[in-house]
Order: C-alpha cells, then structure tokens, then sequence
C-alpha cells in the first residue's frame, strides 16, 4: 500500500550558486562517497532526498548525513538510510521505497514512492 509520495526539482545553476557562495553545503548534505560525484548528480541526490522527506509528510527526525542515494549493481538509484533517520521510517511502517532521479535541461528532478506491506 502507498502511504506517501514525493517529487522534487531543482535548477542545476540554481544549485551550483549555492554550493559556491556556501563551501560546506556539501559535507552537510552529502555523505562522503556522493561528494565525488558531479554536480549535475549532486542535484539530483538533494532532490531525491528532499523527494523522500515530501513522502514521509514531514523533516521530523530526518538527518541528511543518514540518507545516502546508492546505485545497484545494474544502475537503479536506491536509498541508504542509517541512524535516526532509519528509525523513523522504520516506525512509520515504511517497508519499501522506489526512487526515481533524472537530470536534462537544467534541471535535476526526483520521485519517491513509500509503501508498506498490507
């Protein structure tokens, strides 16, 4: 059953600025292995983490170093969530999670869809 949903789109020029005018903005919303990553990627994992806190309905209890946008052996994007931010999705009853990213034109968008069984 689908319990929430979640889109997020962010301007890649947009995200560049800001990344540049604040340095650290980075180590606080990436965990060391996406940091590598380019910034058109970067785009896309914020929006996909922005995208999963839309699904849970609300930021309560969510930390962006415990949310990491890992790839799949054949490329699909998934997350990798750890600490706190674990455990509330775990009390939400949250049992799976299917993520969707892109980035073209521009722009960096994401889609979260959370579910849980029954």
């Amino acid at each position: 059953m689908i319990i929430g949903i979640g889109v997020d789109l962010v301007d890649l020029a947009r995200f560049e600025r800001a990344v540049t005018r604040t340095p650290n903005l980075l180590a606080r919303l990436f965990v060391p292995a996406e940091r590598e990553l380019p910034l058109r990627s970067l785009a896309g994992r914020f929006a996909a983490k922005e995208a999963l806190i839309k699904a849970l309905g609300s930021s309560d209890g969510i930390r962006w170093q415990e949310m990491a946008i890992v790839n799949g052996p054949e490329g699909k994007p998934d997350f990798e969530l750890s600490g706190v931010t674990a455990g509330v999705v775990a009390e939400r009853g949250i049992t799976s999670m299917h993520l969707s990213m892109t980035h073209d034109a521009g722009v960096a968008v994401a889609f979260v869809v959370a579910e849980r069984e029954g």
